[in-house]
């Protein structure tokens, strides 16, 4: 029992710090799926997605800090508690999302490791059995170091969450799993390879024979039958390649003009997901950087999800010499996590991408 509880305090301990490491590294993007879990459509608690960013940054920093507790041994009743209770949680909501198939991505690694909703509800199961282990088991789970030395490192651990999260949330994640990180190509990101692999479908076909009902199963051909055709059920057994960029669109006046201007050699976008919610002080320093790179030949376009009338009323205010152009919102929270966020873009790969706050970083 000692062994399997040490196994266990380590394995434990070990994924939570990297999860929530992973997660603290991207806490704006954390907080957009706990607000679509938040939404009317999943858990119905709409009232929540406003403090969904807060929630998000207690959870990531709790989920480190017990990942650190459990393997240096400290605070050990409250440790596998607050486990306990989390994992269930955690446990819940993956299930929720899996068979109800509410949300196709839990989040749980960020962008760094996609898992689908039962490959999630299977690792919380798995995690839950080895705290339960942990409960258990916990009069084995002794102290690394002295109380005394247990503490700093607590408080060390505790600073440097607190430290990162300030210098992400007023940047950006300082690693960039998604596909749009600089370097990246978006129409490349968009293409899908000639030996991909195919989906694969289950069609299971219902014929009525001699007053008797039968079904065949193909994988696509009809079925050569002697009876009346009824009903076919399609089902995927096989999920085929998607392309890590999909659904990506600039459009204007409803025609999307996204293959001409990832052509543009000279191209800064203007990334704002929401106008209505974005920092309206950032737009005095981006009228700056856009009149500058007009001078140095750079097309200069705006990207957001909000109506004409609100792009034209910001156009207008702070003197703006460039149009908005319509994206999807959720497309635009995953390229950058600012808003408003700029990018310099040459024939469609991404050379740079800022925060508001590091607009002077940008080198035209």
């Amino acid at each position: 029992m000692k062994i399997l509880v040490n196994i266990s305090r380590f394995f434990v301990g070990i994924l939570f710090i990297i999860s929530g490491f992973i997660k603290l590294n991207d806490p704006v993007g954390f907080s957009f799926k706990l607000e679509e879990y938040f939404s009317v459509g999943v858990l119905n608690m709409p009232f929540f997605e406003p403090h969904a960013l807060k929630i998000a940054l207690f959870v990531v920093i709790l989920e480190v800090l017990l990942g650190v507790l459990l393997l240096i041994g400290f605070r050990i009743r409250f440790t596998i508690w607050a486990l306990l209770v989390m994992i269930i949680g955690f446990t819940f909501l993956t299930f929720y999302s899996a068979y109800f198939n509410k949300v196709t991505d839990c989040g749980c690694f960020g962008d760094a490791l996609k898992l689908t909703p039962w490959e999630s509800f299977t690792k919380d199961l798995v995690l839950l059995v080895l705290i339960i282990v942990l409960f258990i088991g916990r009069k084995y789970l002794k102290p690394l170091f002295s109380a005394s030395l247990n503490r700093i490192v607590t408080s060390l651990a505790l600073l440097s969450c607190v430290i990162f999260a300030y210098y992400v949330l007023n940047h950006l994640p300082a690693i960039d799993f998604r596909a749009y990180k600089i370097g990246a190509n978006i129409e490349e990101g968009m293409t899908t390879p000639d030996d991909a692999p195919k989906a694969i479908f289950d069609y299971a076909w219902k014929f009525n024979v001699n007053g008797e009902e039968k079904i065949i199963t193909t994988q696509g051909d009809y079925p050569t039958v002697d009876g009346d055709f009824i009903d076919v059920e399609t089902t995927e057994v096989q999920a085929g390649y998607e392309p890590p960029i999909h659904d990506f669109t600039i459009e204007k006046d409803g025609v999307d003009v996204a293959f001409e201007l990832l052509q543009e050699p000279k191209l800064l976008a203007v990334i704002a997901y929401d106008l209505d919610k974005s920092n309206y002080e950032a737009f005095e320093n981006i009228k700056t950087v856009a009149d500058v790179a007009i001078k140095e030949g750079y097309k200069v376009i705006g990207m957001s999800a909000s109506n004409e009338e609100f792009a034209t009323k910001l156009i207008k205010e702070y003197k703006l010499n460039f149009d908005f152009y319509f994206t999807d919102q959720t497309t635009l929270k995953t390229i950058v996590r600012s808003n408003p966020g700029v990018l310099i873009l040459q024939k469609g790969t991404i050379k740079q991408k800022v925060h508001f706050n590091d607009l002077d970083e940008l080198k035209f």
